[in-house]
This record gives C-alpha cells, structure tokens and sequence, in this order.
C-alpha cells in the first residue's frame, strides 16, 4: 500500500499540522505580555489543543498496536512499524514540551499571575476529557478500535461473498455457453448431412431426367403422343379415385 492510499499516513498529516499550528500559537503566546488578559484565555486554548492532539497520538497508536499483531496482512514490516512509533513518540515529545511550556509560565510574569494562569490550566485537563466524551459518545477507546476491527473483518467477509456469488455466476454462465456451442455443432452436423442428402437426391433426379430424355428421343413423335395420352388417363383415374373415397 501507498503513503498515499495508507490511512496512517493521511492521519499523520493531519495531526502533524495540529502539532505546527500549536507551535506557532505557543510561540505568540510567549510574546504576550502578562498585563493584557488574553494570556490565560489563549494558554487554556493552547492547554486544550494539546489534550486532543495526546488523544488522537494515542489512537495512531493503538492502531499501531493493532497493525504490530500480524503485520503482514496489512502489507508493512517490522521496519515501517517501528518508524511509526518513532513519529509517534517524537509527536507526543513535540505536544508536551509545548504544555510543559505553558503550565510552567512565563519566568518574567509575576508569581501572582503564574499561579492564577496555573490555577486556569489546572482545570483544563477535566474539560478536555468531558469534550472528547461528548464528542464520541463516551465510546470506550479500545471498544472503538476493536469495532471498527470488527467492522473492516465484516465488510471483507461481504466482500468475500459478494466474489463467491460473482464466481458461481461466471462458472453458470460458462456452462451455458458451452450448452449453447454443442447445440451449435450438433446443428451443424445436421445441416451438413441434410446437404448431402440434397446433393444425392439432385444428382438422382438429373439421372431420372436424362433417362427420361432418351426415352422421350426413342419414341419419337408418335410415341411421345400415346404416352402423353396415357399419362392423362392415368392422371383422370387417379383423380376420380381420390374424388370417390
């Protein structure tokens, strides 16, 4: 399978540009100054946006996990599996030093402003868990992974019928034209006897036709004559005998 075609891959992308934009969001919280309010309101954002990154580092590797158990079946190798968990660990290295950043403040804010955005960031961790639960339905992490196991082994299993029914229907239809070449050829076979039965029934009648010729010759006129008159009279007797019965 393709970088492009694996899911692995289009999610490592997405949570790559998470990673990119919270850096650069850390990076213009450092230079805000203590005084303007909005220093808490973007480190509970920054807070936040690291707990659903960790949570979506941590689906990837669970689904590593998965992949690690028969990995040929996935098409990877031990090779490829262990540079996933490298970018995993490197991305939760990545989420962490930037949350250590911001629960650890600004060393030049005073102590009493540390301590309320620290009081604030505190508080944020339970609130990304509620949202993530709101946003999944309160699924159970590994039942979601697990049923969407299932779910893959159930449309593969469809697939795999849905192939056998396609097979059995290609195997009928080859029988019935196999039914339909041997009538073919056994109706060849019949027009060519019929056309040599026509062919001796033809070379037949020319003979007949020439003996009737020189019959017709050696009798002459005369002959030709009283054999007319007895073909009429023969014909007149049949045709009376038909009329009768």
């Amino acid at each position: 399978m393709s970088s492009a075609q694996d899911p692995f891959y289009i999610v490592k992308e997405e949570i790559q540009d998470s990673i990119d934009k919270l850096q650069s969001t850390f990076h213009k919280w450092e230079r805000i100054s203590p005084d303007m309010g909005d220093q808490a309101h973007v480190a509970k954002e920054l807070v936040a946006t690291c707990g659903s990154i960790e949570w979506q580092v941590d689906e990837l590797e669970k689904a590593i996990t998965v992949a690690a158990k028969d990995p040929s079946w996935y098409g990877i190798d031990e090779a490829e599996l262990e540079k996933r968990r490298r970018w995993t660990s490197n991305a939760r290295t990545q989420v962490l030093n930037v949350k250590s950043g911001v629960l650890a403040g600004k060393v030049s804010s005073g102590a009493g402003h540390a301590s309320e955005v620290r009081r604030e960031l505190m508080r944020m961790p339970n609130s990304g868990e509620a949202s993530r639960y709101d946003q999944y339905g309160g699924r159970d992490d590994d039942g979601f992974v697990q049923s969407e196991s299932d779910r893959q082994m159930l449309l593969i299993k469809q697939q795999d019928e849905e192939l056998d029914e396609l097979s059995k229907s290609v195997q009928r239809i080859g029988g019935v034209g196999l039914t339909i070449h041997d009538e073919l050829v056994a109706q060849e076979r019949i027009i060519d006897e019929l056309d040599t039965e026509m062919d001796s029934t033809k070379n037949r009648l020319e003979f007949v036709q020439k003996k009737v010729g020189m019959v017709m010759k050696k009798a002459g006129a005369k002959g030709q004559m009283m054999m007319i008159c007895f073909l009429l009279v023969l014909f007149i007797i049949l045709f009376v005998l038909v009329f009768l019965t």
